[in-house]
């Protein structure tokens, strides 16, 4: 085969194979059709809870007390974190809270700072 697929436009992988008119990533799982425009990709927007969109490396605040599941701890309204990243998901926040460590968060309860 003298041509070669283009790498995946999610994860930049060389190994992408054909699957009828779809190209697939077998690293990361991403589908994309070839012919199609890239800036057509649907990208991942997730907004706080007064309806700002949030990026990587935002600072937010909760705006409610939140119970941390498997421990007494509880995070109260006010605490700071920042977003590591943004995730597809009912917890759809990955980030590292002030005097918590890395948990995942619901955009809903949190607000831009």
């Amino acid at each position: 085969m003298t041509d070669t697929l283009p790498p995946c436009p999610k994860c930049q992988s060389q190994y992408a194979y054909e699957d009828r008119s779809m190209l697939i990533c077998p690293e990361c799982g991403h589908e994309w059709d070839p012919k199609a425009d890239p800036s057509d990709e649907d990208t991942l927007v997730i907004k706080d809870s007064n309806g700002n969109p949030l990026s990587e490396g935002d600072k937010i605040t909760l705006i409610k007390d939140l119970k941390v599941k498997g421990t007494s701890t509880t995070l109260k309204v006010g605490t700071k974190a920042v977003v590591k990243r943004l995730v597809e998901g009912d917890h759809d926040l990955d980030c590292k809270v002030d005097g918590a460590g890395n948990m995942m968060l619901k955009s809903e309860f949190v607000k831009k700072a």
